[in-house]
């Protein structure tokens, strides 16, 4: 609401924001598509998808900050797994 020429309160959600919730949300899917299959292969790029959410930032930063958490726990849970049952990294 804009009160006498001031800025104002809350700014709009633009197209960057959108698409830092969307990298963010991929980016989880992704991770926790790796630990089920080829974590070598799937959850680096999940980590990329993460991190440029957090660089974008906007009112989505806490998700994109969870998903590059959610992706290095994934990260090493699923290399885990898949060294313990003798699944193929790639």
């Amino acid at each position: 609401m804009l009160v006498f020429g001031l800025l104002p309160e809350r700014v709009p959600a633009g197209a960057t924001d959108t698409l830092a919730g969307f990298l963010a949300a991929a980016g989880i899917f992704v991770s926790l598509t790796g630990l089920a299959y080829r974590p070598l292969r799937l959850i680096p790029l999940a980590l990329v998808l993460s991190l440029l959410a957090v660089a974008i930032g906007g009112r989505h930063a806490r998700l994109a900050t969870a998903a590059v958490f959610i992706g290095a726990t994934c990260f090493a849970v699923g290399m885990a797994l898949a060294v313990i049952t003798s699944n193929p990294l790639w």
